[in-house]
């Protein structure tokens, strides 16, 4: 049975920022692989829908858009429930990664 880990991460950008610049760096999630990794992705209104395949399994997550934070879910399969508290501390620390503006315009 997956091991659900739950994450919100507040900001102040407004539901649309919020959501552009998550759209722009979700490729930015496989440096958190040793060795990299692939991501599917697929927006449902505010709510964007991944699979991350890396070291030989995959990770269903849901990242919901909010006007104030972004509330992350995934799913662990398998043996990384065992790292679910390592994990849900890595993305609380490092989660903002998806919310940076690389924007140049």
């Amino acid at each position: 049975m997956a091991q659900p880990i739950e994450v919100d991460l507040p900001h102040s950008l407004g539901k649309d920022e919020a959501r552009r610049r998550i759209a722009n760096n979700i490729h930015r999630l496989t440096d958190f692989f040793p060795g990299g990794g692939h991501v599917e992705s697929g927006w449902a209104g505010d709510q964007l829908n991944l699979s991350v395949h890396a070291l030989g399994d995959s990770v269903q997550s849901t990242i919901d858009v909010e006007e104030t934070k972004v509330h992350l879910k995934v799913l662990l399969p398998g043996l990384l429930g065992a790292f679910a508290g390592p994990i849900q501390a890595a993305l609380q620390k490092k989660g903002d990664i998806l919310l940076e503006d690389h924007h140049k315009g």
